[in-house]
């Protein structure tokens, strides 16, 4: 059996007043199930059609388990959630802000200077102007590029702001401002827990941007006077943003022509620069700068510095008295500071053995050091991934998937999986029929009881073909004899997500004026905690998009106070015995 070891991480001692009985049920379960796992007995067990049996020492200990827990009345309770959010720009995403008026009126006012800007749709040179071009032009004949004055001159000065440049789609679809953002936006850099950002509006930049010729030369120290040390491959990498920057290849994006694939280094840079000084022209246009950089200082404290600390502040006063928690998208980092925090000693805090390092969005599990004091048996991802349908492609990467065994104090076995579902949930469905086949395909797995917690990613009204539909969902898990906290049949319009990007981000595209948020953006009944159908029946269930164990329908978030796009889904279940 494919399984890995990992470090569960430190905690006090387990509290001495744990009855003998259950440790030593506990211990045999664990020590019969790793002793079937290491001899490769598991999974030898074959019934007369040929299918896996399953062992019978492990079936007894489960059922004698589920009725030694419905006999003291204990429950599970069960937490998910996905606690991604805003990353690196306070504004991509409408947030519920009602504590200052001016963050909707400035948001609303940037919407009206986009979709109507009027005389405000000025030429770029009026923004970013002749002497700023020439100034970038030096720097780039000075490291060698090609000379861009040519599109400068004959195209980009003369365009209007807003309708040649911001609103204009195909420089969207050459990536030619959007790519220099996504690489030279936030820069982590080693040896600092804070990242460097690039001067600009869409991100935690702290500097002065009440004018443009300010604005300017940060921009330009930064872009080309800054080293910054960066992990490349395992290598360690010193060089300034400009070096950083990656061809626009044609082959990818089938948009730009030969002749800007061959200078699309120069050009990008300068589309950079032209974005940038619209952003902030606009910002400073609309509002007073100290009133709309005091309100961004604000928010990038609340949204992004402490969005790990407010994290973790939720689960531990709020689901602290959680026996399984089923975390999404979780940081390297956020990991680390949960260990070092009163959670890491009341739970087994479980990560994946392949960490994702590079997106840096990892599923994990906490377990309730009082629930199972023997901590996590055995991580059966690799198991997992190995069953999926042969010759289908499943759109997940490291991290997504996180499956583990684990064993009660009543002795049940466990499996218990995290999982990220991609944007559309196309991998929801193969995800749990690998996890199913997984446990069928071994006479222990077999035994074990499910509780899968997961971004199914679904949607209430999917695109044919190209969403998860959340009633076939339904249908999916029913036919593997597994319900729901929201029962067999989902409804629809039980959401767990509210969220829309504003003007204030790359992809306007993909903006939301005020009055669409709630019909145009991520409004969807995405979350959900399944489990055995004849093993637990469902106590309660309630979602939370506060941190306070309520939920407000029709409110966007994140918040201030809430740091995720996703609210908590939680449930407590109990064992059904047979009649």
């Amino acid at each position: 059996m494919a399984r890995r070891h990992y470090n569960r991480g430190s905690g006090n001692p387990l509290p001495s007043s744990y009855r003998n009985k259950a440790l030593l049920i506990i211990t045999l379960t664990a020590l019969y199930t790793a002793f079937l796992y290491r001899s490769g007995g598991a999974g030898k067990f074959l019934g007369s059609s040929g299918r896996i049996a399953p062992d019978p020492n492990l079936s007894a200990a489960a059922m004698n388990g589920l009725a030694a827990m419905a006999s003291a009345r204990r429950k599970l309770q069960i937490a998910t959630w996905n606690i991604a959010a805003i990353n690196n720009n306070p504004f991509e995403y409408w947030i519920t802000y009602d504590e200052n008026p001016s963050y909707e009126k400035i948001m609303t006012d940037i919407e009206a200077f986009l979709e109507q800007p009027g005389e405000k749709d000025v030429p770029v040179s009026a923004v970013f102007t002749e002497e700023m071009f020439g100034q970038l032009e030096k720097r780039m004949d000075g490291v060698g590029w090609d000379n861009v004055r040519s599109y400068w001159d004959g195209d980009f000065k003369n365009r209007k702001i807003i309708s040649g440049f911001m609103k204009d789609p195909l420089l969207g679809s050459k990536r030619l401002a959007s790519m220099p953002d996504r690489i030279t936006n936030t820069i982590n850099v080693l040896g600092s827990d804070e990242p460097v950002c690039r001067p600009t509006v869409i991100n935690m930049y702290g500097g002065d941007l009440s004018t443009l010729p300010l604005w300017w030369s940060e921009w330009e120290r930064f872009m080309f006077d800054t080293p910054l040390s960066i992990s490349n491959k395992g290598e360690t990498v010193t060089q300034p943003p400009f070096k950083m920057l990656q061809p626009i290849k044609k082959a990818k994006y089938p948009d730009i022509t030969e002749a800007e694939e061959k200078v699309s280094l120069p050009l990008q840079t300068m589309c950079g620069a032209i974005f940038d000084a619209i952003l902030v022209h606009m910002m400073n246009t609309v509002a007073q700068p100290d009133v709309w950089q005091g309100l961004k200082k604000t928010m990038v404290e609340n949204l992004n510095k402490q969005k790990v600390p407010h994290t973790l502040d939720i689960l531990e006063n709020v689901y602290g008295s959680s026996d399984i928690i089923t975390l999404q998208e979780v940081s390297g980092s956020l990991i680390d500071q949960a260990r070092r925090r009163a959670l890491g000693q009341k739970f087994w805090i479980v990560a994946p053995g392949e960490l994702d390092a590079v997106r840096d969005q990892n599923s994990v599990i906490f377990l309730s050091k009082e629930t199972f004091p023997a901590g996590p048996s055995a991580e059966i991802t690799p198991l997992v991934e190995a069953s999926f349908e042969e010759g289908v492609k499943v759109p997940i990467a490291n991290g997504d998937i996180l499956a583990i065994t684990a064993t009660d104090r009543d002795g049940i076995p466990f499996v218990i999986a995290s999982f990220h579902g991609d944007t559309n949930g196309l991998a929801t469905k193969p995800v749990l029929s690998a996890i199913v086949k997984a446990m069928h395909s071994d006479s222990a797995l077999i035994t074990h009881k499910l509780i899968f917690g997961l971004d199914a990613n679904t949607y209430e009204k999917a695109k044919p073909g190209k969403q998860q539909d959340v009633l076939e969902w339904g249908k999916h898990y029913v036919s593997y004899d597994l319900t729901s906290c929201w029962g067999d049949v989902p409804n629809p319009a039980n959401y767990t997500t509210f969220n829309s990007r504003t003007y204030l981000q790359p992809q306007l595209n993909k903006a939301c004026k005020k009055s669409d948020k709630r019909a145009n953006g991520d409004v969807n009944p995405k979350d959900f905690i399944l489990f055995g159908k004849g093993d637990f029946r469902i106590d309660r269930t309630w979602k939370d998009n506060t941190g306070e164990k309520k939920y407000i329908e029709d409110m966007a978030f994140p918040t201030l106070n809430f740091p995720s796009d996703h609210g908590i889904l939680a449930t407590v279940i109990e064992p059904v015995t047979p009649s």
